[in-house]
Protein backbone atom coordinates (compact mmCIF):
# COMPACT_ATOMS: atom_id res chain seq x y z
CA UNK A 1 0.00 0.00 0.00
CA UNK A 2 1.53 3.33 -0.95
CA UNK A 3 2.34 5.60 2.01
CA UNK A 4 0.55 8.79 0.17
CA UNK A 5 -2.41 9.00 -0.71
CA UNK A 6 -1.92 10.45 -4.35
CA UNK A 7 -5.25 9.20 -5.66
CA UNK A 8 -7.29 11.42 -3.50
CA UNK A 9 -4.80 14.49 -4.25
CA UNK A 10 -7.04 17.32 -5.78
CA UNK A 11 -8.58 20.67 -5.33
CA UNK A 12 -10.04 19.45 -2.08
CA UNK A 13 -7.47 17.81 -0.54
CA UNK A 14 -7.09 19.33 3.01
CA UNK A 15 -3.71 20.11 4.26
CA UNK A 16 -1.87 19.17 7.90
CA UNK A 17 1.85 20.53 8.63
CA UNK A 18 4.19 19.65 10.93
CA UNK A 19 6.56 22.61 12.01
CA UNK A 20 10.21 21.10 13.94
CA UNK A 21 13.38 21.30 13.09
CA UNK A 22 15.00 18.95 12.75
CA UNK A 23 12.70 16.97 10.78
CA UNK A 24 14.02 14.77 8.45
CA UNK A 25 13.86 12.05 11.24
CA UNK A 26 10.48 12.30 11.82
CA UNK A 27 8.03 9.13 11.18
CA UNK A 28 4.64 12.17 11.64
CA UNK A 29 4.18 12.30 8.01
CA UNK A 30 4.15 8.30 7.24
CA UNK A 31 1.99 7.68 10.06
CA UNK A 32 -0.60 10.25 9.26
CA UNK A 33 -0.40 9.61 5.67
CA UNK A 34 -0.54 5.99 5.65
CA UNK A 35 -4.09 6.63 8.64
CA UNK A 36 -5.62 8.94 5.32
CA UNK A 37 -5.13 5.84 2.90
CA UNK A 38 -6.66 3.13 5.57
CA UNK A 39 -9.35 5.28 6.15
CA UNK A 40 -9.84 6.70 2.40
CA UNK A 41 -9.52 10.65 3.75
CA UNK A 42 -8.92 13.05 1.19
CA UNK A 43 -5.83 14.82 3.53
CA UNK A 44 -2.07 14.92 2.93
CA UNK A 45 0.45 15.26 5.83
CA UNK A 46 3.66 17.11 4.91
CA UNK A 47 6.70 18.08 6.78
CA UNK A 48 8.15 21.87 6.97
CA UNK A 49 11.64 22.94 8.25
CA UNK A 50 10.75 25.43 10.73
CA UNK A 51 12.48 26.72 13.62
CA UNK A 52 11.79 29.41 16.21
CA UNK A 53 12.72 32.25 13.75
CA UNK A 54 10.15 30.94 11.03
CA UNK A 55 7.81 30.30 13.30
CA UNK A 56 5.39 33.55 13.32
CA UNK A 57 5.48 34.24 9.31
CA UNK A 58 4.96 30.31 9.17
CA UNK A 59 1.91 30.14 11.16
CA UNK A 60 0.71 33.03 9.24
CA UNK A 61 0.63 31.62 6.52
CA UNK A 62 -1.00 28.62 7.42
CA UNK A 63 -3.96 30.44 8.68
CA UNK A 64 -4.45 32.66 5.74
CA UNK A 65 -3.89 29.53 3.26
CA UNK A 66 -6.54 27.32 5.05
CA UNK A 67 -4.90 24.39 6.18
CA UNK A 68 -6.61 22.03 8.37
CA UNK A 69 -4.03 22.51 10.90
CA UNK A 70 -0.39 21.90 12.04
CA UNK A 71 1.54 19.33 14.69
CA UNK A 72 4.49 21.76 16.15
CA UNK A 73 7.50 19.78 17.62
CA UNK A 74 10.61 20.82 18.44
CA UNK A 75 11.85 23.91 19.29
CA UNK A 76 8.63 25.42 18.54
CA UNK A 77 6.26 23.79 20.84
CA UNK A 78 5.89 26.85 23.75
CA UNK A 79 6.54 29.29 21.23
CA UNK A 80 4.04 28.97 18.96
CA UNK A 81 2.01 29.83 21.79
CA UNK A 82 2.41 33.59 20.91
CA UNK A 83 0.58 32.87 17.51
CA UNK A 84 -2.42 31.27 18.52
CA UNK A 85 -6.29 32.28 19.13
CA UNK A 86 -7.46 29.88 21.43
CA UNK A 87 -5.48 27.51 23.73
CA UNK A 88 -7.57 24.36 24.95
CA UNK A 89 -6.86 23.25 28.61
CA UNK A 90 -4.53 20.86 27.45
CA UNK A 91 -2.19 23.52 25.80
CA UNK A 92 -2.80 25.84 28.91
CA UNK A 93 -1.75 23.71 31.85
CA UNK A 94 1.58 22.75 29.64
CA UNK A 95 2.08 26.11 28.00
CA UNK A 96 3.14 24.34 25.00
CA UNK A 97 1.10 22.78 22.22
CA UNK A 98 1.99 20.35 19.85
CA UNK A 99 -1.10 20.05 17.82
CA UNK A 100 -2.82 23.54 16.04
CA UNK A 101 -6.64 22.85 14.71
CA UNK A 102 -7.94 25.89 11.71
CA UNK A 103 -11.75 26.09 13.27
CA UNK A 104 -13.50 28.39 11.14
CA UNK A 105 -10.39 30.59 10.68
CA UNK A 106 -9.39 30.37 14.29
CA UNK A 107 -6.08 28.46 15.28
CA UNK A 108 -6.49 26.45 18.11
CA UNK A 109 -3.76 24.57 19.99
CA UNK A 110 -3.73 21.65 22.09
CA UNK A 111 -1.80 19.35 23.82
CA UNK A 112 -1.32 15.61 23.08
CA UNK A 113 1.80 14.76 23.81
CA UNK A 114 1.37 14.35 27.60
CA UNK A 115 -1.32 12.08 27.29
CA UNK A 116 0.39 9.98 24.35
CA UNK A 117 3.30 9.57 26.77
CA UNK A 118 1.62 8.00 29.97
CA UNK A 119 -0.60 5.59 27.27
CA UNK A 120 2.91 4.57 25.82
CA UNK A 121 3.27 3.61 29.95
CA UNK A 122 0.22 1.86 30.40
CA UNK A 123 0.56 0.01 27.29
CA UNK A 124 4.21 -1.29 28.23
CA UNK A 125 2.45 -2.43 31.38
CA UNK A 126 4.47 0.30 34.06
CA UNK A 127 2.66 0.68 37.10
CA UNK A 128 2.20 4.78 38.05
CA UNK A 129 0.37 4.38 41.31
CA UNK A 130 2.07 5.73 44.39
CA UNK A 131 5.32 5.55 42.69
CA UNK A 132 7.74 8.65 42.23
CA UNK A 133 9.16 9.74 38.73
CA UNK A 134 12.82 11.60 38.18
CA UNK A 135 12.05 13.74 34.92
CA UNK A 136 14.71 15.64 32.88
CA UNK A 137 13.68 18.27 31.31
CA UNK A 138 11.62 21.44 31.44
CA UNK A 139 10.52 22.51 27.66
CA UNK A 140 8.06 21.35 25.07
CA UNK A 141 7.48 18.26 25.46
CA UNK A 142 8.65 17.53 28.93
CA UNK A 143 6.26 19.97 30.61
CA UNK A 144 3.29 18.54 29.12
CA UNK A 145 4.49 14.83 30.15
CA UNK A 146 5.20 16.45 33.78
CA UNK A 147 1.70 17.97 33.95
CA UNK A 148 0.11 14.31 32.56
CA UNK A 149 2.34 12.34 35.15
CA UNK A 150 1.24 14.75 38.33
CA UNK A 151 -2.30 13.46 37.43
CA UNK A 152 -1.58 9.98 36.51
CA UNK A 153 -1.80 8.28 40.37
CA UNK A 154 2.28 9.04 41.22
CA UNK A 155 3.10 10.49 44.49
CA UNK A 156 6.27 11.96 43.95
CA UNK A 157 8.21 13.59 41.08
CA UNK A 158 11.31 15.19 40.77
CA UNK A 159 12.14 16.97 37.62
CA UNK A 160 15.92 18.13 36.81
CA UNK A 161 16.75 20.76 34.57
CA UNK A 162 20.32 22.80 33.12
CA UNK A 163 20.56 25.72 35.17
CA UNK A 164 20.28 27.80 32.38
CA UNK A 165 17.69 30.67 31.15
CA UNK A 166 15.42 27.72 30.59
CA UNK A 167 15.36 26.57 34.17
CA UNK A 168 12.50 28.87 35.24
CA UNK A 169 10.60 26.84 33.05
CA UNK A 170 11.20 23.65 35.46
CA UNK A 171 10.45 26.42 38.25
CA UNK A 172 7.17 27.06 37.02
CA UNK A 173 6.54 23.12 36.21
CA UNK A 174 6.93 22.34 40.11
CA UNK A 175 5.03 25.16 41.52
CA UNK A 176 2.41 24.71 39.10
CA UNK A 177 2.10 20.69 40.29
CA UNK A 178 2.57 22.00 43.87
CA UNK A 179 0.07 24.79 44.33
CA UNK A 180 -2.43 24.39 41.38
CA UNK A 181 -2.67 20.79 41.48
CA UNK A 182 -2.94 19.96 45.51
CA UNK A 183 -5.80 17.90 44.57
CA UNK A 184 -3.84 14.84 42.87
CA UNK A 185 -1.79 15.19 46.35
CA UNK A 186 1.62 14.83 44.48
CA UNK A 187 4.73 16.02 45.69
CA UNK A 188 7.74 18.26 43.35
CA UNK A 189 10.86 18.71 43.32
CA UNK A 190 13.31 20.64 41.32
CA UNK A 191 17.05 20.14 41.04
CA UNK A 192 19.79 21.48 38.32
CA UNK A 193 20.74 18.23 36.46
CA UNK A 194 24.57 19.54 37.22
CA UNK A 195 24.12 18.24 40.90
CA UNK A 196 25.28 14.62 40.27
CA UNK A 197 24.32 13.69 43.84
CA UNK A 198 20.71 14.43 43.87
CA UNK A 199 20.49 12.94 40.63
CA UNK A 200 22.05 9.73 42.11
CA UNK A 201 19.77 10.13 45.14
CA UNK A 202 16.66 11.34 43.54
CA UNK A 203 17.04 8.43 40.71
CA UNK A 204 18.05 5.95 44.01
CA UNK A 205 14.07 6.87 45.15
CA UNK A 206 12.14 6.17 42.29
CA UNK A 207 10.61 3.64 40.00
CA UNK A 208 10.71 5.44 36.69
CA UNK A 209 13.34 7.75 35.19
CA UNK A 210 12.17 9.91 32.53
CA UNK A 211 14.53 11.77 29.57
CA UNK A 212 12.28 14.93 28.12
CA UNK A 213 14.75 16.45 26.57
CA UNK A 214 16.39 16.02 22.95
CA UNK A 215 19.30 14.71 24.37
CA UNK A 216 19.70 11.36 22.45
CA UNK A 217 18.17 12.27 19.42
CA UNK A 218 20.04 12.55 15.73
CA UNK A 219 22.26 14.74 15.35
CA UNK A 220 22.96 14.23 19.50
CA UNK A 221 23.06 10.71 19.92
CA UNK A 222 25.95 10.57 21.53
CA UNK A 223 24.70 12.03 24.17
CA UNK A 224 22.60 10.78 27.38
CA UNK A 225 21.43 12.63 30.21
CA UNK A 226 23.45 9.58 32.29
CA UNK A 227 26.63 10.38 33.07
CA UNK A 228 28.75 7.53 32.52
CA UNK A 229 30.58 7.69 36.09
CA UNK A 230 26.96 7.49 37.66
CA UNK A 231 26.00 4.64 38.82
CA UNK A 232 22.46 5.07 39.11
CA UNK A 233 21.25 1.97 36.91
CA UNK A 234 19.49 -0.76 38.47
CA UNK A 235 17.50 -3.87 37.79
CA UNK A 236 14.37 -2.63 38.84
CA UNK A 237 14.29 0.79 37.37
CA UNK A 238 11.90 1.99 34.20
CA UNK A 239 13.69 3.77 32.25
CA UNK A 240 11.80 5.88 29.25
CA UNK A 241 13.06 7.98 26.37
CA UNK A 242 10.55 10.39 24.37
CA UNK A 243 13.72 10.07 21.58
CA UNK A 244 12.23 7.82 18.66
CA UNK A 245 15.02 8.40 16.57
CA UNK A 246 17.57 6.83 16.82
CA UNK A 247 15.31 3.91 18.59
CA UNK A 248 17.54 3.06 20.97
CA UNK A 249 19.12 6.19 22.64
CA UNK A 250 21.93 6.02 24.26
CA UNK A 251 20.44 6.29 27.47
CA UNK A 252 17.87 3.65 26.61
CA UNK A 253 21.32 1.25 25.53
CA UNK A 254 23.09 2.26 29.54
CA UNK A 255 19.48 1.38 31.01
CA UNK A 256 19.58 -1.52 28.86
CA UNK A 257 22.98 -2.80 29.70
CA UNK A 258 22.34 -2.39 33.13
CA UNK A 259 19.19 -4.74 32.89
CA UNK A 260 16.28 -1.53 33.01
CA UNK A 261 12.87 -2.19 31.36
CA UNK A 262 13.58 -0.28 28.46
CA UNK A 263 10.60 2.11 26.83
CA UNK A 264 11.51 4.38 23.71
CA UNK A 265 9.41 7.06 22.39
CA UNK A 266 7.77 5.52 19.27
CA UNK A 267 4.78 4.52 21.27
CA UNK A 268 4.32 8.17 22.52
CA UNK A 269 4.55 9.54 18.97
CA UNK A 270 1.91 7.11 18.28
CA UNK A 271 -0.54 7.94 20.74
CA UNK A 272 -0.05 11.48 20.30
CA UNK A 273 -0.54 11.57 16.57
CA UNK A 274 -3.71 8.97 17.15
CA UNK A 275 -5.43 11.87 19.59
CA UNK A 276 -3.83 14.58 17.06
CA UNK A 277 -5.21 12.95 13.96
CA UNK A 278 -8.52 12.54 15.54
CA UNK A 279 -8.36 16.57 16.22
CA UNK A 280 -7.54 17.33 12.20
CA UNK A 281 -9.83 15.04 11.09
CA UNK A 282 -12.45 13.86 13.22
CA UNK A 283 -11.92 10.62 12.45
CA UNK A 284 -10.44 7.96 14.90
CA UNK A 285 -6.78 6.51 13.57
CA UNK A 286 -6.25 2.87 12.35
CA UNK A 287 -4.33 2.66 15.40
CA UNK A 288 -4.35 -1.40 15.48
CA UNK A 289 -3.38 -1.37 11.39
CA UNK A 290 -0.41 1.71 11.78
CA UNK A 291 1.16 -0.84 14.62
CA UNK A 292 1.57 -3.30 12.53
CA UNK A 293 2.53 -1.62 9.26
CA UNK A 294 5.23 0.70 11.14
CA UNK A 295 6.52 -0.52 14.51
CA UNK A 296 6.80 -4.24 12.72
CA UNK A 297 9.07 -2.73 11.42
CA UNK A 298 10.97 -0.19 13.96
CA UNK A 299 11.44 -2.95 16.12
Amino acid sequence: MTNVNEKKIDGKTKLVGLLATPIGHSLSPRMHNLGYSLKGLNYAYLAFEVGNEELEETVKGFKAAGVAGFNVSMPNKMKVLDYLDELDDSAKYSRASNTVVNRDGKLIGYNTDGLGYIRNLIEHGVELKGQKVTLVGSGGAATPIAIQFAQSGIREISIFARNDQFFGQAEENVNYINNEMKEFGVKANIFPLEDKEAFRREVAESAILANGTSLGMKPLDHLSIVDETLDVLRKDLVVTDVVYNPQKSKLLTQAEEAGCTVINGLGMMLWQGALGFKLFTGEDMPIEEIKEIMFGEHK
